[in-house]
Parts: structure tokens; sequence; C-alpha cells
């Protein structure tokens, strides 16, 4: 659920309040997270993504909700055996990968229709140029307005240049007070409490102003071709592997760290770990003991297939315990609609009640109470 940072009518950080971008913070959260099915899931979505997410709620009270995406998956994919097979593959990997469904509330956006009710709601007090601001539909003007004749709307749909309410009615519904993002995402954190504000002054404060969580310490992967680790490059490695029968997903992910580019420095010459794509990988899956020997054995020449043998043993280790499971969930995708069935009745335990208090502030209510 990312977009592009562009500088026109960008928050610059310094402008950012505490009480908007929250790091740390002792007091209970009601905490959500919303993960878009267009693809499988790679090592640095595991690490900028999924892993923190899961280790910050097993030791806390805070609420959490983590959702699937799929009716922002629609709309830049066509493709419905994508969407589809994504969601089964993304919903098993959270939960191979530690989610308890017992202790988070943990859904398909779509099956909480009250959802996309809200949305609309929130569109009919949303102000236009709010969205003409939006990063991502600002980036997708910036390629049309390059073109000779094109129009600055052309390839452009509603559903790109209205994300941001879905994503406000997202938060707002459940009145999430924290939300992890990156920092290409602060903006749609302003949006939502900016649409929040705007229907709470209106009509009645029934919706709570959600503060960005940016974890600065999160770090990027690099992928195999020196860029940002990500699908649209096609430079990624694979948690889980392919659906491919062929070849497992550790020879895939073996396979894949293989492909790493490096320099053509020799075996046994020095080499600078701090440019070094292994070496950057390496550090999010190691000990700090384990770290300061890596450094050691690239100073002392170490070979780059060694290296990347050694980063392929390190990052096995802590994926291969989640195989199984994720093999065994892909298997049986009865048990992962019914983890999400269960979700979604939790999910709408709280979203009815705000659905009918907001239908009610806005005047859509009975006209009397039949016997």
């Amino acid at each position: 659920m990312s977009n592009n940072r562009t500088s026109d009518n960008q928050t610059s950080d310094s402008q950012i309040s505490n009480s908007q971008i929250s790091n740390s913070s002792t007091q209970a959260k009601r905490i959500l997270t919303g993960i878009k099915p267009t693809g499988t899931l790679h090592l640095g979505n595991y690490v900028g993504a999924i892993r923190p997410a899961i280790q910050s709620i097993q030791n806390s009270d805070d609420e959490a909700f983590f959702f699937l995406a799929d009716y922002h998956g629609i709309i830049g994919c066509y493709d419905p055996a994508v969407i589809h097979e994504s969601t089964k593959a993304i919903a098993a990997t959270w939960i191979a990968c530690g989610l308890d469904p017992e202790r988070v509330t943990f859904y398909r956006q779509s099956d909480v229709p009250e959802i996309s009710e809200l949305a609309w709601i929130l569109n009919c007090s949303c102000a236009k140029g709010l969205m003409n601001r939006a990063h991502a539909y600002k980036a997708a003007v910036d390629i049309n307005m390059e073109k000779e004749d094109v129009d600055p709307d052309q390839g452009i749909n509603m559903g790109l240049f209205g994300y941001p309410v879905l994503m406000a009615a997202d938060i707002l519904m459940f009145n999430a007070t924290h939300v992890p993002v990156g920092r290409d995402q602060i903006q749609h954190i302003e949006m939502a409490r900016d649409i929040a504000g705007t229907f709470n002054h209106r009509y009645k404060p029934l919706f709570t102003l959600p503060s960005a969580v940016v974890d600065d310490n999160i770090p990027l992967l690099t992928g195999l071709d020196g860029r940002k680790m990500s699908k649209s490059y096609g430079n990624t490695i694979p948690l889980f592997g392919e659906s491919n029968p062929q070849v497992s997903a550790e020879k895939q992910m073996h396979k894949a760290i293989m492909k790493i580019v490096t320099n053509s420095q020799l075996p046994e010459e020095p080499k600078d770990p701090d440019d070094s794509a292994i070496f950057e990988i390496y550090k999010a899956f190691a000990t700090p003991q384990e770290i300061s020997d890596m450094r050691a054995q690239f100073a002392a020449g170490i070979g780059w297939g060694d290296a990347k043998q050694a980063l392929f043993d390190k990052i096995d280790a802590e994926i291969a315990p989640f195989r199984e499971r994720y093999q065994e969930l892909m298997a049986n995708p009865k048990e992962l609609e019914a983890i999400l069935q269960m979700g979604a009745e939790k999910a709408r335990r709280h979203s009815r009640k705000q659905l009918d208090k907001t239908r009610r502030a806005i005047g859509i209510r009975p006209l009397a109470k039949l016997k």
C-alpha cells in the first residue's frame, strides 16, 4: 500500500509533530496494519513488515488489527487469479511466520462490507482538492504530462484517485490509534486525520485521529541488482518461493541469493562490507557478534561465493521453521478461510457498531420504531 513521494504539498519531516508520528508510547494502543495482496511476499517484506509487526505485539497488551487489503489490490491489478492466489499466499505467510489469529483480529477487507460503506460516507465530506494532492495520483499525472497530446488523467482510475479515502475508512472504522507505515505513507495518515477531523466537526466526534508509527531502525533491503528490493524491479529474494512443484522453496531462495550482483574482486582481496548488498542483508538476520565476525571476514577477503553461502545459511536458519506450516496452509485453503472468517466476525463486532453510529450521525436512521 505504498505510493511515490513528490515534493509539492508534501509535509516535511521537520513539520511532523509527535502527535502525528509515534515512534514509541507507553499508552494503550489500537494498532492497524494492512497488507495488499498483489503478489508473493519476499525477504524485504519479511524484514520490513512481517517480522517487526509480529514481534511488536508478542509481549504487548495493545489491540491489533491485521487485514488483507484486497479492495486496494484491484486498483492496479486486473487479473482475478493473481488477487485470489496472492490473498491465499499472503494469509498463509503471516500465519506461518507466527501471527496468532486468536491474539489479533486478522481479516480480509472485503469480508467487512461496513468499510466500503464508510468509505462512501467519507467521500461525501472529503474535499476533492485533498485528493488532488495525493502523491500517487500526482505522480501518475506527472508521467502523463511528460507525454505529448495525452490527457493528464489518462489511465488513472477512480480507485487510485480515491485510494486515500478507502485507506481512511480502513483506519477510522476501528478507531485505530497507531498505524505502522513507511515514510512514503505518512501523507495517507495525514489525510485520514484530515478526513476524520472534517467529519467530527461537521457531524459528531466519532473518529479517533490516528498517528503514524515510523520505525527508522527497520532496514530497507537491497535487491539482487543493487536497487531497492521490490517486486516491480523483479529483484527480490522469495520468502517461500514461487509456486513451482519442480523446485523446492529452499532451492529457489538459494538460487536467488547466488544471483546477487557483486564486483569483480577476487578471493583474498579485502572487501568493503558497507558497499555490499550481501553484508547489508546479512545484518538483518545476524546477531551483533555474527555481524562483527562477518565484517572481519570481508576484511580478510572472503570470496563472494562463500559470502553468499553464509548469507543463505543465516537466512535459512530463521525461515526454514516456517516453511512446513506455510505449505500446510497452502494445501488446506479451508483452514485459511476459517481463520479469515473468524477474523471477519471479530472485526464486524466493531464495524457494525461504528457504522451504525456514523449513519445515525449523518441522518440515515429509522423514521420511527416499529412494534
